[in-house]
């Protein structure tokens, strides 16, 4: 009995510490690297915390709960069907800590097809494929 209540109290006292190591931050928000997502792609969903000293601090599935009824999360990495016909998703994202601390944004979709042809590596190797390097004059 005592050995059991000696470990809890270890166990309390170290979800305790590790509560406090987190820094306090007061708000999140999104800060996506693109303008549009794509669909059959895992597209890095962004999202910081303002730290009170004035900093931003990137937040992961660790710190968030992420949702978005139009696709599945793994990580922050958002995946959306290539069945998907809307032209956006709602993403919301809500503080573990504190779920007061909630953010939803309207995240368009790519319209446009991916057509775009990446040269090969043998492409790239022998300059084919694309406009050679201008060599300069001695």
């Amino acid at each position: 009995m005592k050995r059991t209540s000696i470990l809890f109290l270890v166990v309390v006292l170290a979800a305790g510490a590790l509560k406090a190591q987190l820094p306090a931050y007061d708000s999140i928000a999104f800060h996506l690297y693109t303008d549009s997502l794509k669909k059959n792609v895992h597209n890095y969903i962004s999202v910081d915390a303002k730290l009170k000293s004035g900093g931003w601090l990137p937040l992961t599935d660790k710190q968030l709960n992420f949702h978005c009824p139009q696709g599945k999360f793994d990580g922050n990495s958002l995946l959306i069907d290539s069945g998907y016909e809307g032209k956006s998703v709602q993403v919301t994202v809500t503080d573990k800590r504190n779920p007061a601390l909630t953010q939803t944004k309207t995240i368009y979709i790519k319209q446009a097809p991916d057509n775009e042809r990446l040269r090969t590596v043998e492409e790239v190797m022998q300059g084919s494929g694309g406009s050679t390097p201008r060599r300069r004059r001695s």
